[in-house]
């Protein structure tokens, strides 16, 4: 089981609890990540040899590993031998949690199902990830583009006409994401039942939830939402800004009250003596002829003093950055907020954290990315296995090992 780490000076709230992680690509893993830096011992079961084919993949994907994999320990097994396979059971006969996200029916094939789990471990709370959930499309393949697509997100994220992928794997997070929330509810509910259930979590279902308000704006005014490139904002001044320096900056008046800040902070007297645009309802039938005399002037100025002014004003507003400037943010510079991690290749990292505080402190990096394997004899060793039997089924080809990030 995992040590008592603390918060502060308290244990972390899933210290104690074991999961056992069949999961590869992000949104399994995701789900592992949140439950992994909450404390839980998270054990990822990969394939002997080189393990989690996601550790190899290039381009866009190069970062899933090493974003999503950090609190957890690896044991590298053979699932299609009956060595492997009865580690694995040994295994999940001490878990609290199994989490999975292949193919429906690809566990179930080996005697790994949760019908199969939950009659030597009755209190099991077992989490399959899929494409869908129960419904038409249930026996479907999914990506995260397919149900962007089918689901809205897409169609909302471009220009009329270009649906467009959002720029991050947002369903494949947030469906590990909702499936850790169904996790800690089934624990929950354990604690007074005694038994565990079967958790599912989906990405359709999940991207259909995002687009929930758009869905619920049609409801109410009987309009469809137009794709966020092409919408009629609720306000008048929300948009992108040129600077003087060449860069930009997304600047927000959202109240009336900002307004006259606004126009007091960078020199727009006419604008705050104009009655017409004293509220918000009127500078956005005003829009026209408003936006252009703030590009104007924001574009007199450069990027640096403009952030000055809106921030001695209070306005909301953000620099457009990118992904790789982000390591050099002054907010992240908070300890804790981006933790430090072992590339195989030895370098270090710095990677988003939780994004939660318990009583004041952020979530610690327990176990740095694992090497394929690389904790299979320490496992073994909880689970009642001799060095001499993990020895020979490392010999056999049916366990992998091996050290240190890889």
């Amino acid at each position: 089981m995992s040590a008592p780490d603390a918060t502060g000076d308290r244990p972390l709230p899933l210290a104690g609890v074991r999961v056992v992680e069949f999961s590869h690509m992000v949104m399994g893993p995701s789900c592992g990540l949140v439950l992994g830096d909450l404390g839980a011992d998270v054990v990822k079961v990969e394939p002997v040899g080189d393990g989690d084919r996601t550790r190899r993949l290039p381009g866009s994907g190069a970062g899933f590993f090493a974003m999503y994999n950090r609190n957890k320990r690896s044991v590298a097994v053979d699932l299609h031998s009956a060595e492997g396979l009865e580690y694995a059971r040994r295994l999940v006969a001490t878990a609290d949690v199994v989490t999975e996200n292949f193919r429906p029916g690809a566990l179930d094939a080996l005697g790994l199902g949760y019908d199969d789990l939950r009659e030597d471990n009755p209190g099991l709370v077992y989490c399959s990830l899929k494409g869908f959930l129960s419904g038409a499309y249930e026996q479907r393949t999914a990506l995260d583009e397919v149900v962007q697509m089918l689901g809205g997100l897409a169609y909302m994220t471009g220009p009329p006409g270009r649906p467009l992928r959002a720029g991050a794997s947002v369903n494949d997070v947030m469906g590990g994401v909702f499936a850790a929330v169904g996790v800690l509810a089934a624990l929950h509910e354990r604690r007074g039942t005694g038994r565990g259930q079967l958790v599912r979590s989906s990405l359709f279902e999940n991207n259909v939830f995002l687009v929930g308000q758009h869905m619920a704006q049609y409801a109410v005014t009987g309009r469809a939402a137009a794709p966020m490139p092409a919408r009629l904002s609720a306000w008048a001044v929300y948009d992108v800004f040129d600077t003087a320096d060449g860069e930009k900056l997304f600047l927000g008046v959202v109240t009336d009250t900002q307004w006259r800040a606004f126009c007091a902070g960078f020199g727009l007297d006419d604008l705050a003596a104009d009655t017409s645009l004293a509220t918000n309802t009127g500078r956005v039938a005003a829009r026209d002829r408003v936006l252009p005399r703030i590009r104007t002037t924001v574009g007199a100025l450069d990027l640096d003093e403009a952030a000055r002014r809106c921030a001695e004003i209070g306005l909301p507003f953000a620099p457009i950055q990118r992904p790789e400037d982000l390591a050099e943010d002054p907010h992240l510079a908070e300890p804790g907020a981006l933790v430090d991690l072992t590339l195989p290749d030895g370098r270090g990292v710095r990677l988003p954290a939780l994004p939660l505080e318990l009583a004041g402190h952020r979530l610690p990096v327990r176990h740095d990315l694992p090497g394929p394997g690389e904790h299979t004899a320490q496992v073994a060793a909880e689970i009642g296995y001799t060095p001499d039997e993990v020895a020979a089924a490392v010999a056999a080809g049916t366990f992998g090992s091996t050290t240190g990030p890889g």
